[in-house]
């Protein structure tokens, strides 16, 4: 894998992490409290994963088949996870 591939390798787990933790805080906001513990024991994975996702220090991947479960969880589109926001980037 060469540095661009990466690069934008990093942006994308970036990307998909910051929008996990939104979607968790906007579930939060709208439906009832959902941790990262409550999230990943209805997914079926580690608290640690959900945490790593949602590091701005951590890039960590995660497989389509996971997402798609976090998507049901918090009840939005899976694509959604692929948009960058305008917060996002000013924090970025």
């Amino acid at each position: 894998m060469d540095e661009l591939d990466e690069a934008k390798q990093m942006e994308l787990f970036y990307i998909i992490g910051q929008n996990v933790k939104y979607y968790r805080r906007l579930y939060c906001l709208e439906k009832g409290k959902m941790t990262q513990e409550n999230l990943a024991e209805k997914v079926d994975v580690s608290t640690s994963l959900i945490g790593n996702l949602e590091s701005t220090h951590i890039h960590q991947g995660i497989s389509i088949y996971t997402l798609w479960k976090i998507s049901h969880v918090l009840e939005i589109p899976i694509e959604k996870f692929f948009e960058e926001r305008e917060a996002q980037l000013k924090n970025a």
